[in-house]
């Protein structure tokens, strides 16, 4: 089954998802926030969408691993997208965290070493981010 990767932010959640035998993460979207219960049934749409049995969030902590306003905020996001599965019929879809410090970072030194242009990379960062998310994940669970 497949997975799918979130990072959310402020004004975009980027997307990405897995192939079917779970190992490789590929961009798929970028959603444009409008509220937090549409938000979280386009993602809905998407699980439903790419049949996955499992969504990866990434979790913004600070540094030193404390939670920050945006912590806070993804953390909403999480219970919502949860509620949303439940009521949806899709409760055996699982909702898990992944670190996510650094992966802006990540994806941004990787676009920056493809050679992607400045304007170019700010419309795709976040779905980037999804795909680093994502893989980080991958990468974990194929480990344990």
């Amino acid at each position: 089954m497949r997975k799918l990767g979130l990072d959310i932010g402020d004004k975009t959640i980027g997307v990405s998802v897995s192939d079917a035998l779970g190992i490789i993460a590929q961009g798929v979207t970028t959603i444009e926030r409008v509220g937090i219960r549409k938000d979280a049934g386009k993602v809905l749409d998407l699980v439903r969408e790419y049949d996955c049995d499992t969504v990866v969030v990434g979790l913004p902590l600070n540094l030193n691993g404390t939670d920050s306003v945006q912590t806070q905020k993804v953390r909403e996001f999480h219970t919502m997208l949860c509620n949303k599965l439940r009521s949806s019929g899709l409760s055996k879809v699982k909702v898990e965290w992944q670190d996510e410090r650094f992966t802006t970072k990540i994806a941004e030194r990787a676009m920056i070493e493809a050679d992607v242009r400045r304007k170019d990379r700010k419309a795709i960062i976040d779905r980037q981010a999804a795909i680093v998310i994502l893989q980080s994940y991958l990468d974990r669970m194929e480990k344990s």
